[in-house]
């Protein structure tokens, strides 16, 4: 594990060691002793258990992989004083359920397919302020996880393969003449050149931001790393949380998320590059998310020709 900024509260031991005995087994036993320590289980926190105790955020990561636990404690503490975002408080290292604890920032996500417009200012402002802080270590030598650089080798060295496997599937070949398409570009050797490194939550899902009356607040940060303003800006556009909301919209706010002149083609080529990434995810799970991965793919015709 890497070392740590050190923490700013006693870690609750023997209430970590209570419920690692108890997620796992009789969900009766687990509910017992959330009632027991007065813990109140929250929603969101995907791959990982959340929970709330004493006015502060407990969560309990369920997966290790990819450096996600030191990602998030490093990530929350690089943007502590800007005020957006939980500010972290303790970090319990167990070797195979680690535990991080955190202040509970105010608010909820907005329902999902309803991100209100009038927020996407406030969460462009974010993210270059988060931008703007100088990159430290250990995050100025972590990519971003699913970085443009993950994105180009999934569809060069990975979906290819899995069509091939396909190929009576009445979609494959139109899946083949989009990814052709995007070969014969230069988008891969373009994304491929060096850009200045920014700090990067890594994750665009528009289901991390809360919103509080006139406050804006993000959360999770286990992806977090470095990367660079054109492709988060094509990420925060084409991550498939925001497709509902227009690209006038988005592109109004170009500027302030970091687009100018100097890296402008450098973003329209990460913004194909994310579509035909997401529309791979997609493909995969077409059979239940039909809707979904249809909808994908007239996004990536519009963007890929």
């Amino acid at each position: 594990m890497t070392n740590v900024v050190s923490a700013t509260r006693p870690i609750p031991g023997d209430l970590l060691a209570d419920v690692r005995a108890a997620r796992h087994g009789d969900p009766d036993k687990l509910a017992a002793v959330l009632e027991s320590w007065e813990l109140e289980a929250l929603t969101g926190g995907r791959n990982n258990d959340v929970f709330t105790w004493n006015g502060t955020c407990i969560k309990l990561y369920r997966k290790t992989d990819r450096n996600r636990v030191e990602r998030e404690w490093h990530g929350l503490n690089h943007v502590a004083d800007l005020g957006i975002a939980p500010r972290p408080l303790w970090l319990d290292e167990h070797p195979d359920e680690p535990a991080l604890g955190m202040t509970l920032v105010p608010g909820t996500p907005a329902d999902e397919n309803a991100f209100p417009l009038a927020a996407l200012r406030d969460l462009a402002r974010a993210t270059r302020a988060m931008q703007d802080l100088p990159l430290t270590e250990p995050l100025a030598a972590w990519p971003r996880v699913d970085s443009i650089t993950h994105y180009i080798a999934r569809l060069t060295d990975v979906w290819p393969g899995q069509l091939a496997e396909s190929d009576n599937d009445e979609y494959t070949a139109q899946m083949l003449a989009l990814l052709q398409r995007w070969r014969a570009s230069n988008d891969a050797d373009l994304l491929a050149q060096p850009a200045p490194k920014v700090f990067s939550r890594g994750d665009a899902n528009l289901l991390n931001w809360l919103h509080h009356r006139t406050d804006l607040y993000v959360v999770d940060f286990e992806f977090a790393g470095f990367s660079d303003p054109a492709v988060d800006a094509a990420d925060h556009i084409e991550h498939i949380s925001a497709h509902h909301i227009p690209d006038t919209a988005w592109l109004a706010l170009t500027d302030q998320l970091g687009i100018d002149h100097r890296n402008r083609a450098r973003f329209d080529a990460a913004r194909r590059t994310t579509a035909l990434r997401w529309l791979a995810v997609l493909w995969k799970q077409r059979d239940r998310r039909t809707d979904e991965f249809i909808r994908q793919l007239d996004r990536c015709r519009a963007l890929i020709g």
